[in-house]
């Protein structure tokens, strides 16, 4: 396995300081050589994954037994697909520091390998209650996935409800989750509802990271043929727009 090309900026020392720390248990030319493969795994995770992948794992390949080579190595194989492999990776992870950060990228791997009833069962464990919010959200909406794969549609809708699913708030989170539940309800043949938390989750969307607009548009579309339409757009189109003036921003900001 031929080595991925390093940039010629990066050095290693871009690495947050525990993780040069950990580094430093190993030989100084491989903690070099991993630390710079760490850097481009983290630099070309978003817009290269495979690049990413084939980064990490070659860092994986030196140094196979440290807790942050195995975590990167997780996280790329996810981003490409590669869930057995992420899956063990991020468990070595666990073990190794005893984090439960991942949990939610573990049981989402258990999704991807036809395997929802042990998401269920990870999303159950009492590490859960240790996960920081960000990741309780995100453990929320694999949970939700899962039920969508067994069929059970409104287990799903009912899965992502908390005090978290919440139009006035604006979490990091908000976006993905708001999203998350109008594709659950979509799913669960409540299209005015969806639409409604769409129109939510493209207000909340700051960084465009979902297609909520282009879903909205979806809809309309169908709606505007004949496909789907329901009994009562009217109201449903009033507590839209009450919905857009709740979120609308005053003058001049």
């Amino acid at each position: 396995m031929a080595a991925p090309p390093i940039d010629e900026d990066v050095t290693g020392a871009e690495l947050p300081r525990e993780t040069r720390a950990e580094l430093r248990t190993a030989s100084k030319s491989a903690a070099e050589a991993v630390a710079q493969h760490l850097v481009m795994a983290g630099r070309l995770i978003d817009d290269d994954p495979e690049l990413a992948y084939a980064h990490a794992a070659f860092a994986r390949r030196i140094l196979p037994r440290l807790a942050c080579v195995r975590e990167a190595a997780g996280l790329c194989a996810y981003a490409v697909g590669k869930w057995a492999e992420a899956l063990n990776d991020l468990r070595t992870y666990r073990r190794l520091t005893g984090s439960v950060e991942h949990l939610p990228v573990m049981a989402d791997c258990e999704r991807g390998l036809g395997r929802p009833e042990r998401a269920l069962s990870l999303a159950a464990v009492p590490d859960v209650a240790r996960l920081e919010p960000t990741a309780a959200v995100e453990m929320k909406i694999v949970v939700s996935g899962a039920r969508r794969d067994l069929g059970q549609l409104d287990a799903a809708v009912v899965a992502l409800q908390g005090p978290q699913l919440d139009r006035d708030r604006r979490d990091p989170w908000s976006a993905r989750l708001f999203y998350a539940y109008a594709d659950a309800l979509l799913t669960a043949d409540r299209r005015d509802e969806a639409r409604l938390w769409f129109v939510a989750a493209a207000l909340a969307d700051a960084d465009g990271d979902t297609d909520a607009s282009e879903r909205i548009d979806e809809l309309d579309a169908t709606q505007s043929t004949g496909a789907g339409a329901t009994d009562g757009p009217r109201a449903d189109r009033q507590a839209e727009e009450q919905l857009l003036l709740l979120f609308e921003e005053p003058p001049g900001q």
